[in-house]
């Protein structure tokens, strides 16, 4: 393949072939880990590009997406953010009411989060060569959680969610498409800040964004001695995103999310950590999905039958421009 396709950009297979080739230029000890960020002298820093299509949608915009997408790389890492560059790439003819609106959208979830802007940049560039806006930030956060990490991850550990996965994704595609489905159906874009307050007993954290749950765990167990599996029954769907997913034959899982974290928790300290979850608003919801089982480097999902298929990431792109 000697171009590049919008579905290098999907979180799937293809962005995997991507990697490598930045590895083929760029390895280094922090950067082989692909991880959402670096730490480094009790900080952690993590960067994101964010081109949402369309740029307002239920329970957000691009503006909000951009902060939440960024602090909760830093919270996936055990990091308190702190601060955030902010630099946009805008289209000439882009309505200025509109940027105003998206400023007061970051602000407030700033404030949410709170973290400060400050630095950042602006480029214009031609019309029609910019899809509007595009929002990059960088984000710096101080370091709380320092004993995070996957190797602490063993198998009987269980596998947490704060809320129902799907809806970022569903409703963008909803707003984009206009699809005309009938229920309300708004993205779980939120910041995550309240995962750094729980009981000991968290080893490691992602949220998972592009590519959704599926892409998440199976970059998660690549190359470990462990596997999870995922039960069917208790993963979270609204009935309003099962209800399009089965519409349009989308695998929920593979649907991005974001305000959704999952959460490998040692076992025997599960369920401490599941009622300080749910003590707080963006946790009410959540739940025990699967476990860490000893299969080396597989996630399988266990369905009502007892049976169980294996959970591939997704091949490509098949909801393009939602985050």
């Amino acid at each position: 393949m000697d171009k590049i396709l919008l579905s290098h950009g999907g979180g799937g297979k293809l962005t995997r072939k991507l990697e490598e080739l930045y590895l083929t230029y760029f390895e280094n000890e922090k950067l082989r880990e692909l991880d959402d960020g670096a730490i480094f002298d009790g900080y952690a820093i993590s960067t994101d590009s964010f081109v949402v299509n369309p740029i307002f949608f239920p329970g957000g915009d691009i503006g909000k997406l951009s902060v939440c997408g960024t602090v909760n790389d830093l919270v996936s890492m055990g990091a308190k953010p702190v601060y955030l560059s902010l630099s946009f790439i805008l289209e000439e003819g882009f309505l200025i009411q509109d940027l105003e609106r998206i400023l007061w959208s970051i602000r407030k979830t700033c404030d949410e989060a709170g973290v400060e802007i400050v630095t950042g940049d602006t480029k214009v560039v031609e019309r029609g060569k910019g899809d509007g806006i595009y929002i990059n930030t960088t984000g710096i956060g101080k370091v709380l959680m320092p004993e995070l990490s996957r190797e602490r991850i063993k198998p009987g550990d269980l596998i947490l969610v704060n809320g129902p996965v799907g809806m970022h994704g569903i409703s963008v595609m909803v707003a984009r498409e206009k699809l005309g489905i009938e229920g309300k159906i708004e993205s779980d874009c939120a910041p995550l800040t309240f995962l750094l307050s729980l009981p000991p007993g968290v080893q490691f954290m992602r949220d998972p964004t592009r590519g959704g749950v599926a892409s998440v765990l199976n970059e998660v167990v690549k190359g470990m001695e462990w596997g999870v599996v995922l039960y069917q029954e208790q993963i979270p769907v609204t009935p309003e995103v099962s209800g399009v997913c089965e519409l349009l034959g989308i695998d929920v899982l593979t649907v991005a999310c974001e305000g959704r974290m999952l959460l490998f928790v040692e076992r025997e300290k599960a369920d401490e950590v599941l009622q300080g979850m749910r003590r707080h608003p963006l946790g009410k919801e959540s739940t025990i999905i699967g476990e860490v089982v000893d299969e080396p480097g597989v996630v399988l999902l266990k369905t009502p039958f007892g049976t169980h298929r294996r959970i591939e990431p997704p091949p490509g792109e098949s909801l393009p421009r939602i985050c």
